[in-house]
Parts: C-alpha cells; structure tokens; sequence
C-alpha cells in the first residue's frame, strides 16, 4: 500500500490537474464509481486503478478492481490520506483511475449518413464541454469536433460534468482550416446559430447527416464561420437576457434533431403497420 504523500506515482497522478502534464502525458484522471465503471465497460485504456481499502465499501467497485486484477491489469491501494490528496470530491468513494486519453483524426472520419456531430469553436468552459458531452450522448450525436483554440475536455471539471459520457463521444481536434477542407471532401452540410438568423430553430428542417456548429461563449460564431454554414438557425427570446448559456443553447438543438428524427421514425413505423 502507498502511504506516503511523496511517492513518485502519486506526485505525477496530482500533476495531471494541469493541462500541459495531461497534454505530454496524453493521461488522465478520474474518481468515483460510475465513471470508472463507464470508463472500464467501454474499454478504455486504463493505465492503473486506484483505491483506498478503507473508503471503498461498494460490492461493485470491488468486483470492478478483481474484474480488472483478473486481467493483469494495475492496481494502487493507497491509504485515506495519499487518497484524500488525489481526490477533488466531499466524499470520495474510494476509487479512481488513470487513463489514456483517446481522440479521433478529422481527416480520417468519414460521416455517414444519420450521423450528427457538434462543432464548437473556442468553447472556453470545461464545465460547458462537459455538459454538452453528456447531453449529446444522450441524444445520439456522435461527437464533439473542438476547432481551434477549445478547452481540454480532459480537465477534471469537464470530466465531472460529461459524467461519464465522455467515454462514449468520438473526440476529435482541428484547425477551423481542416474543419473547412473535411466538410468540403465530404459535402456535409454545416448548420450554424445567430440570433440574426431567418430560420426558428424549431421550424427548420434538419438534414439527416449534418454539424451542428456552435460559437464561443463570449463571441458567439464569426463572419468565418458564417460564410461556411449551409443555414444559420435562431432560438427565439422573450425577455431581457440577449443570449443563452452554451450549453444550453446546444442542448436545445441537438434535441431539437434528435425529436425531429424521433418523430420520422415513429410515423414510418405507423405507416409500415398499416
């Protein structure tokens, strides 16, 4: 057991709070029983996992530590305090994890058909990217392309808030330059948001493969990005407020595709029942 605050793999596993040892490292890391499940069932490389004896008192976080020492991988039983020093919650449960990261090659996806993905450029929050991660998962987008100077979807408050849906998100990164060339390749039409835009965002009619490009949560998208989107939606608003948070905003899209897509389906099956 690992007692001992000083201990070489203990001091770089508290380094990965910061970005540039998470980007060299291309590590990361979790706690907690439903992201470290979520990360171990969709088989994420787990470089060790972590935990503390004397917090860990769920039968399944057990079974997932003798699950993965079956299979030759690492674990660190460490004491409450080396634990307590690596953890970020109240109440830690005792398990956690280092992980590799994993991101997709733009110039290797090839959109298909049905396929939905989001865009964002410059998002600064990783509590936003966390939230749009997980709320994509939900509605069956397939991932997140992060376009030029965006935040580390890795950063331990994006981590917390994708709960988990990170793990099942294609990641990708790219200069808005490759953005550009790889819907032109691919001819896949790109829907942006303004609150200029002719089209409701509830009326429009989505494509059946499409991205969905969102802006920056101080400068909303540019004149770039406009002059590269097929249509440009707008959520209406009734009150004083004159935008809405990123996050948000993305989920009432996405759902807003995702119930148009749920509808079609519904009224093909009523109509293959007749």
């Amino acid at each position: 057991m690992i007692t001992s605050l000083s201990n070489p793999t203990i001091k770089q596993i508290r380094k990965l709070r910061e970005r540039k040892e998470r980007q060299q490292s291309g590590l990361f890391f979790i706690e907690g029983l439903r992201i470290v499940g979520e990360a171990l069932a969709s088989n994420w490389q787990i470089e060790y996992l972590i935990y503390c004896p004397t917090l860990l008192d769920s039968l399944f976080g057990l079974q997932m530590i003798e699950k993965y020492q079956a299979g030759n991988g690492k674990v660190l039983p460490v004491s409450e305090e080396v634990f307590y020093s690596l953890s970020s919650k109240d109440g830690p449960q005792g398990i956690a994890a280092v992980v590799h990261q994993y991101w997709s090659d733009l110039e290797k996806t090839v959109p298909v058909d049905g396929e939905v993905w989001v865009a964002l450029d410059s998002v600064a929050d990783p509590g936003n990217l966390g939230t749009i991660l997980r709320t994509n998962d939900a509605a069956g987008v397939r991932g997140v392309i992060l376009l030029d100077q965006c935040t580390d979807p890795f950063d331990p408050s994006s981590i917390r808030a994708s709960m988990g849906a990170i793990f099942n998100q294609v990641l990708i990164k790219a200069t808005f330059q490759q953005f550009v060339y790889w819907k032109k390749i691919h001819s896949i039409p790109v829907i942006g948001t303004s609150d200029k835009a002719p089209q409701d965002y509830h009326f429009y009619k989505y494509p059946s493969r499409m991205v969905l490009l969102m802006g920056s949560e101080r400068h909303g998208l540019q004149e770039k990005h406009y002059a590269i989107c097929d249509e440009t939606v707008a959520i209406p608003m009734r009150g004083k407020s004159d935008s809405l948070n990123l996050a948000v905003a993305t989920a009432l899209c996405v759902y807003e595709i995702f119930n148009q897509r749920r509808v079609r389906q519904m009224k093909q099956e009523d109509g293959d029942n007749l």
